[in-house]
């Protein structure tokens, strides 16, 4: 006979809520990956748009001239690298989660 308050939870309910905890887990770990591929999509844009003003506006300066096509080349392999990391990590959790 047990004591009143010490009943032991079934194991199918325990293994229940830490399937579910993982799941849980897991979704939270896709959305953090989410925001930061916008992060990246957010700071390369920021990089195209001040290249192109500066060749815009400034583009009689052949330094600004060069400093905007630079900016919207690193504004271009952030924007790969924001991919590249975004799928390298969906493909590693998604790979734990199974």
């Amino acid at each position: 006979m047990s004591e009143p308050g010490t009943e032991s939870i079934p194991e199918s309910t325990g293994d229940q809520l830490a399937r579910k905890r993982n799941d849980l887990a897991g979704i939270r770990t896709d959305l953090a990956n989410e925001r930061t591929l916008l992060a990246y999509l957010r700071t390369s844009l920021m990089m195209v748009g001040t290249g192109g003003t500066l060749i815009k506006f400034f583009g009689e300066s052949r330094e600004l001239l060069i400093a905007g096509y630079g900016a919207i080349g690193i504004g271009a392999v952030v924007l790969l690298a924001g991919f590249v990391r975004f799928f390298q990590t969906m493909r590693r959790v998604r790979s734990d989660c199974q």
